[in-house]
Order: structure tokens, then sequence, then C-alpha cells
């Protein structure tokens, strides 16, 4: 239904006024008139209009005069001008100026009904495009006033408005896909598609199709042709989420698109073109997959045009305050709870904790904070038991590497989650904010056995 609101009518006719107002009331609209242009501007300093139905022929000033005004002090103001002595060329004019429309007299309802739903439907898209640009920057938002943080953002800056090809490195859960949304955000592709694909979570026989779309009868099961991600993001960009753990086969493939820009959907022998911008990320040191054999050393060199590091949260721990603060008021927005209050104890242990699930641990945590604790202030015993813990010592003179150690910080950290959801693989993989295909691997390459499986249903 059609949102009525308020309306100001400035006609020197007085019968048209009343006669006018009348028949808009019974419309359900609130209305207001006036005879002249210095009364319209003296009612907009006191009153705010949806709509301003302005004659163009006026004592005072003529309604062309009182437009421009009304776009100097109001600009975002929508007016529709009527006349019973208009012109092509005082038409022209005054859509210029801004004018919304432009109605001829004699008025009557099948004229002007039209014009005003119109102008209500365009606000209601205004509010709701300004809305959603308010969530996005919202959700975009980089937080941190961290020296690597603050490099990132100028990266950003510098790279996003080119077409390179960006390589983001970064541990899982450190913001990777913000990093590569704020970079479509702020380029010239920001109102086309960002379509992402997380290579990682899609088995290797089913990710081409994924990629690159499937015509009917390609696979058993294929009844409809099936349009790719490559496909879904022309004219846009495409993120392609852990490209480390994408086959040889398939990297073969993504390699020819990036050179051609043209790629064959599966069962089919006709090409299409696309104009994509390609973003790659990984947790993964490439260059050592690369020397055992896993990740193709061409693709490496046409992803890794523009190299970003996404820095983990131990390096950079002075934004955890920040971080706290920001999505402990987000999600009491969210959740209609009252804002909470991180005490000084509780925020020297966040800071202190070694973070091994990053931002997406911290977030976690916050949001668990957010919707658990029934008070206003948040202290030491709120906190979960894993970031009570004291961090992973390694014993004194041992000479542990630095990925070691970050290997034997993560183990552990999987091992904790392990024993909180009493081996529920599903429950950790969703409160470490893993796909559950990834936890999979993880605990293969780390050697962990399940002993205890509740769900994974």
């Amino acid at each position: 239904m059609m949102r009525k609101g308020k309306l100001l009518i400035v006609d020197d006719e007085k019968n048209l006024r009343i006669s006018l107002q009348g028949i808009l009331r019974d419309e359900g609209y609130q209305v207001d008139v006036v005879p002249s242009g210095e009364s319209c501007l003296e009612q907009l300093n006191k009153k705010k209009y949806d709509v301003i139905l302005l004659d163009i022929w006026l004592p005072d000033k003529d309604g062309i005069e009182v437009l421009k005004e009304i776009r100097t002090r109001h600009p975002s103001q929508y007016v529709i001008m009527i006349s019973g002595h208009g012109t092509i060329e005082t038409a022209v004019q005054a859509t210029k100026l801004g004018a919304f429309d432009f109605i001829e007299k004699p008025l009557s309802l099948k004229q002007i009904m039209p014009v005003l739903e119109h102008a209500f439907k365009q606000q209601r898209l205004e509010e709701e495009y300004s809305t959603l640009q308010d969530f996005i920057r919202r959700e975009t938002m980089m937080i941190g006033s961290s020296v690597p943080m603050k490099a990132l953002r100028q990266q950003v800056e510098y790279a996003a408005p080119t077409e390179g090809r960006i390589l983001i490195y970064g541990e899982n859960g450190t913001g990777k896909e913000l990093v590569a949304r704020l970079l479509h955000l702020n380029s010239s592709r920001k109102r086309r598609p960002f379509i992402e694909v997380n290579c990682a979570a899609i088995p290797d026989d089913l990710i081409e199709s994924e990629l690159f779309g499937s015509v009917k009868g390609a696979y058993t099961g294929s009844t409809e042709n099936r349009k790719g991600k490559f496909l879904l993001a022309d004219h846009g960009t495409l993120f392609l989420d852990e490209v480390g753990d994408m086959s040889l086969k398939t990297q073969a493939k993504v390699l020819r698109v990036l050179e051609e820009q043209r790629f064959y959907p599966v069962g089919s022998n006709e090409a299409i073109e696309v104009d994509v911008r390609v973003i790659a990320a990984t947790n993964k040191n490439l260059e050592q997959e690369i020397e055992q054999g896993t990740f193709r050393q061409d693709l490496f060199f046409r992803l890794n045009v523009i190299p970003f590091e996404v820095p983990p949260l131990r390096e950079r721990k002075e934004d955890v305050p920040e971080l706290v603060a920001y999505f402990m008021e987000s999600f009491c927005r969210r959740y209609g709870k009252p804002e909470k209050r991180i005490q000084t104890d509780p925020m020297k242990r966040l800071k202190s904790y070694h973070w091994p699930g990053n931002v997406r641990e911290l977030k976690n945590t916050v949001e668990r904070l957010a919707i658990m604790v029934p008070g206003e202030k948040v202290t030491v015993s709120d906190l979960p038991s894993s970031i009570l813990k004291p961090a992973p010592r390694t014993a004194k003179g041992t000479s542990l590497k630095w990925q070691e150690a970050r290997e034997e910080f993560e183990r552990q950290f999987i091992l904790d989650r392990l024993a909180e959801n009493n081996g529920n693989i599903s429950l950790t993989a969703a409160s470490i904010g893993m796909e559950r295909t990834h936890l999979h691997r993880k605990l293969k390459a780390y050697k962990i056995k399940v002993k205890k499986l509740t769900t994974d249903r």
C-alpha cells in the first residue's frame, strides 16, 4: 500500500487550494496550503513535507525562483510543479532545477494521483537504498587504529579503483572477505555484483560447474542450464576464497579464464565472454604449495599482481578494545539488549588472549556475551573458559619455529572447542566460524581422532 504523507500546496487561487486540500485529505494525506512563494519558504522552516505542489505563477515571486531557493535550502525536497500556462520550455527548466514532475491545470484527481504515487514510490526506494547503504557501511567497516590496519586501509584505498588482481593472505578469521568486499565497494564496479566462492567448501567434482555453470544434461541430475559464478559476476567482482584448496585441474581452467576472459560451461562447446575482476584469498603459503606441486606457478603469478597481508589479531592486540566495543554495540542492537560494558579486568584478559581464531573468534565471543550476560557489566567470570586458560608455552630452551607454534596453538584450540562441544563436529565448526569440511581437513592434518560424535546430522 502506498504510504500516505504530508503535502504542501502552494497556489494563489483560494478556491483551488481549498478544493485540492479537501480532495487529497479524503485520499488520506495530511495537507497544508499557502498562497505565495514567501509563505511557502516560511512554512518549510517550520515543518517538513514529503511533497510540495508548487504553482508556477505566484504574486510575489514565480514558482521557478521559489524552486531554486527550495533546492538550495532543502536539496532532497520533492517538488511537483503545477501551471495553467505551462510551456515545454518552462517544464524543461523546472526539471533541470530538480522538480520531480510537472502537471498542467486544470487539475484533476486522475492527473494528480499517479504523479503522487510515483513520487512516494521513488521516496520509498531512496529510503530503502539509504538504509541498505548504511547497513553495508556498518558491516564493512575495517575496525582498528593499529599501524598494520592503517597500512591495510591505505592499500585498499590505492588498489580498489584499479583493475589489478589482488591476492589476500591471512589466517582463518582475520577478515580476508571483508578486505575483498571493501576493494569491490571502493571500485568502479561497486554497483555490479560481488560474488564469493569458497573453494575449500565445494567438492572437486562440483567446483567446475559452480564456477563455469553447466548446460542441461551435462551430468546426471542436470535438468536445466545453470549459470556459474563467473557469469553471475560479469562486470563485477569474483572473490575466490581459499584459492589454495582448488584442484590443479580447476586451476588450469581458471587460468584460461583470467587470460582470455571467456569460458565454456560444463557440457557446452560455446564460449561465454565475461568482464570480471578476480580477487583471491588464501591461508596457505602458495609458494610452498608451488614447490610441493599442488599449486600452479603461472596461476600464482596471474593472481598475485597486488599482494595484501591481513594481520592476525595477536599482532594487533591494541585493536581489541575497539573491536569489542563495535561488536558489542552491534549485537546488543540486533538482539534488543541493553548495551553491555566490559570491565577493566576482563578487557585485560581479552587483550592478553592469543586469539587463534582471530577476529572471527572475537566476534563470536562478544556475541555470546551480548546474549548470555544478564546484566550490563561483563566481568571476568562471564568470559569463556578457553580465554581464561593460560596460553600454551614451549619448554625452556626449545627452539619452536613460528609455523610450528601457530600449528600448536591451532591444534590445542580445536581440541578445547571439541571438548566444549562434546566431540560434536558440526557444533565445533559453527562455534569457531569454520566450514565443517575445512574442520575435517584440520582434524586429519593434526591427526585428531574424535571419539565421541553426538551429532553430525
